[in-house]
């Protein structure tokens, strides 16, 4: 009864168009008077003060910045143009050209939001204009955002780092090959649609000069290899190499004459906007693992576990499953607070790896974007590009099948997760 209240004020709220933040922190403020635990939110500023007061943290909203500042400098199209340059020759190489470039991206932003805005905004007129259907155009656009937050930097591992107290460095470096094996699932799926829609190759005039192309790309292409690499090896904090992004892309602006102080305040605004939604959400998500610790329910899940023998595998399983029914319905970030601090740790109690776990659930939920009825990444390509949501999601279901196909992949085999940041000596 108590769940079917609070679900109830939810969802009214929701539909009133009060700000997801808010009405998280409503309903588990609600939770706690329905369930007689009113007198504990007494601490609940010093509980979300906490929650908030972790070094990890003060990367994100530099990493945020950054994506911002570099839609606003001709960073993007550099990097579509240096994409361009590689594959647009091939047939379907528009489709091939998005891929790549949410690769180079990814590299730079670690947030899909960004490069959703994007692409939406750049590729897919361009695509629309060399005759590729506009919903086949959105939809590779929004299954290719989801690589952002997957290869390094990555906002949403930042904050797993942060709620779970996980080497970021060794997050960062285990989620790239899983990146990278998205990108490779979507470039071969897009190549056999391609071939079977006879989606059109990239005319000899499209394709930019050599020369041209690569000098204007090479600082955004450097930036990946900088931040990432400052990280893993010890060079720079995730904080420092965020305040690198940062800078990079003022300096590259600044040179290239293409970013003014309307687009400096317009950014920062953003960045703060984004941070006080995150900051939220993660102050409400406090509140509820602290509801849940005081009704024991940790150890209840413990306990129910045990009891149904869903050790293993089989609880990992579980676990997906419980991520995949929350991707489809619940902001990323507030799937990422409220849920993680009750079930991940009893996983990492049967011997799974905390960095492998971080992968798989933030893979799992940035694929959330794209699977309906919320579908973040779908909503902001349909309202950017005029295409409808639900069209757009019937294109989308090979690439959702493509990409869960890669997590389960990842699931099966740790490795693909945990062999680099061995190697580089983070585990």
């Amino acid at each position: 009864m108590v769940a079917l209240i609070i679900a109830s004020v939810v969802a009214l709220l929701l539909i009133c168009g009060v700000a997801v933040a808010y009405v998280t922190g409503a309903g588990i403020t609600l939770a706690y008077f329905l369930t007689d635990h009113a007198k504990y939110l007494a601490i609940a500023p010093q509980r979300m003060f906490a929650s908030m007061d972790v070094f990890a943290l003060m990367a994100m909203p530099l990493f945020i910045w950054a994506g911002e500042l570099m839609n606003r400098t001709g960073i993007t199209r550099s990097l579509v143009d240096f994409a361009m340059l590689l594959m647009g020759r091939f047939r379907g190489g528009l489709g091939h050209v998005n891929v790549a470039t949410s690769v180079f991206f990814a590299g730079i932003s670690g947030s899909a939001a960004a490069d959703v805005a994007a692409l939406s905004n750049t590729l897919v007129p361009q695509m629309e204009r060399q005759g590729y259907d506009k919903t086949y155009a959105g939809a590779i656009t929004a299954a290719s955002s989801v690589i952002g937050p997957i290869i390094p930097p990555s906002i949403i591992m930042i904050l797993y780092g942060a709620i779970m107290s996980t080497d970021v460095a060794a997050l960062f470096a285990a989620g790239l090959v899983p990146g990278l094996l998205l990108a490779l699932a979507l470039i071969i799926l897009n190549a056999w649609l391609a071939w079977k829609e006879g989606h059109p190759g990239g005319k000899k005039e499209d394709i930019p000069p050599f020369w041209p192309t690569l000098r204007l790309a090479l600082p955004a292409l450097s930036l990946p290899a900088i931040i990432l690499g400052g990280i893993v090896f010890g060079v720079t904090t995730p904080i420092e190499a965020g305040a690198l992004a940062v800078i990079a892309a003022l300096v590259i602006g600044g040179t290239r004459r293409t970013i003014s102080l309307g687009d400096f305040l317009t950014s920062l605004q953003r960045t703060l906007f984004l941070m006080g939604s995150i900051f939220v959400i993660l102050a409400a998500g406090s509140l509820i693992a602290y509801l849940m610790a005081l009704a024991q329910v940790p150890e209840a899940i413990a306990g129910a576990v045990q009891a149904a023998d869903m050790t293993g595998y089989k609880y990992l399983i579980l676990i997906m499953l419980v991520y995949v029914v929350m991707g489809m319905g619940i902001d990323l970030m507030v799937a990422l607070a409220m849920v993680t601090p009750l079930l991940i740790p009893e996983a990492i109690a049967q011997g799974f790896h905390p960095v492998q776990l971080g992968v798989l659930v933030c893979l799992n939920l940035t694929i959330g974007l794209i699977t309906p009825p919320m579908g973040g990444a779908i909503v902001m390509v349909s309202t950017i590009t005029g295409s409808s949501y639900w069209a757009l999601v019937r294109r989308l279901i090979p690439f959702m099948i493509a990409e869960f196909a890669v997590l389960i992949l990842v699931m099966a085999f740790p490795d693909l997760t945990l062999a680099l940041p061995r190697a580089m000596g983070l585990l």
